[in-house]
């Protein structure tokens, strides 16, 4: 290394440090310290805490010998502290080994609920990486792909009783690429014939308001297949053009999509109920969803999802992640930023709902999401407006695990 690039690197980690982003305890020639060890995982309670593990807003830091610190999201409190307990003591920077880790420290393999509490370290780990190096999470996973990430609309209020004609024109207005809505069944009882009825009615008139490919729908996975495939078909023949047509059946049986692919052409995704790429990697393989909706953190963090985004486009099928809590929805910003396959992320009403405990998240104008150029996540937290639920700083894991003779992990 000539000494140019030593001063470089030099007056690069002394800003870093100034900054506070890291305390030196001896560094690589990437600036990373290199005996630091993972010393304590706290864990608060977001603000309006949604009782379904899938769309947990729990806030995680995960602190460092050498005062660094890396914010995640999401989880609950009996997984995360398996999860959370197996990284202490560790070396923070082994992002895809620790993964591994989480994922096969016990004898089950981590279900779904444990996955979302693994996520939620796997985004700190790389908020908390990429704040070591100064950059944003999007220069780790391979720079800009995209200068913006295109939104869709759910739950969009148009004009005080107004109705979904109108809601779907002022959604279109505000910037947003697409107004999502779904069957409208309020009463708790499904009449299939009805519901069918009406909601093939609500597709007509939103078709007519904003035109092709300006609106999806979602069937909430209200329906028994036969009546899926008599909605799509009713799409279809009508030659209705939706962005896509969203969770046309409940998701236990990847499979019956073989038998619902061959019977409609309407562009499906499916996926907000799915986790790691195992759960998908028939749909992908055999060409019967067009769009993928996993998420972040339910997948296993940035980790899975960047693998789950080179299996979509090895079989040219596009991401449309459900949104999670705001710290999630800004890590997908970096991983849908970094991949140029076909990107549409899911946001609530208008984009102007604001978060007390976090002064700086997401960056959200004219309908869409923009990267930015703040180290790790860009997300700032303050703490003071959190209840801690837990704090994790004692080493435990539920079973050794074997390595191969080059340090990888194998099977326990």
């Amino acid at each position: 290394m000539n000494t140019l690039d030593r001063r470089t690197i030099l007056k690069g980690a002394g800003a870093m440090a100034a900054a506070g982003l890291w305390m030196p305890t001896g560094a690589n020639a990437l600036g990373l310290p290199t005996n630091d060890k993972i010393k304590a995982i706290h864990y608060y309670a977001g603000p309006g805490a949604q009782p379904m593990v899938n769309q947990s807003a729990n806030v995680i830091m995960i602190e460092t010998e050498s005062g660094l610190r890396g914010i995640g999201e999401g989880g609950e409190p009996r997984t995360m502290e398996e999860c959370a307990n197996s990284l202490i003591g560790l070396d923070p920077f082994r992002i895809d080994a620790h993964w591994q880790r989480m994922v096969r420290g016990m004898h089950y393999v981590a279900g779904r609920e444990k996955l979302h509490s693994l996520g939620g370290l796997d985004l700190a780990l790389w908020d908390l990486k990429a704040k070591a190096l100064g950059v944003p999470v999007w220069q780790l996973l391979g720079g800009k792909s995209r200068d913006h990430v295109e939104l869709y609309s759910t739950g969009f209020r148009g004009p005080q009783g107004g109705s979904i004609v109108d809601a779907a024109k002022a959604c279109k207005e505000a910037g947003f690429r697409v107004y999502r809505f779904s069957t409208d069944n309020r009463t708790g009882l499904v009449d299939r014939f009805k519901l069918v009825r009406d909601t093939y009615e609500r597709c007509l008139q939103v078709q007519e308001a904003v035109g092709d490919g300006y609106w999806s729908i979602d069937f909430h996975t209200e329906f028994d297949p036969a009546d899926a495939v008599r909605l799509a078909s009713m799409i279809d023949k009508a030659d209705l053009h939706p962005y896509f047509v969203e969770d046309l059946i409940r998701s236990e049986n990847p499979g019956a999509y073989r038998t619902i692919r061959q019977l409609t052409k309407v562009p499906i995704a499916v996926g907000e109920q799915f986790g790691y790429r195992w759960d998908m990697n028939m749909l992908m393989e055999e060409g019967l969803i067009n769009y993928i909706r996993v998420m972040l953190p339910n997948c296993g963090g940035l980790t899975e999802y960047m693998k789950i985004a080179a299996m979509a486009e090895t079989h040219y099928i596009g991401l449309i992640p459900h949104f999670t809590g705001p710290i999630a929805e800004a890590a997908l910003v970096h991983a849908c930023t970094a991949t140029s396959i076909p990107a549409l992320m899911e946001m609530l009403g208008d984009g102007s709902r604001t978060y007390a405990h976090l002064p700086k998240c997401y960056d959200f104008r004219n309908g869409k999401l923009w990267p930015n150029d703040r180290p790790g996540l860009g997300v700032e937290v303050d703490f003071t407006k959190l209840t801690k639920i837990a704090e994790y700083n004692k080493y435990s894991m539920g079973m050794p695990l074997n390595k191969r003779p080059d340090g990888s992990y194998t099977q326990w």
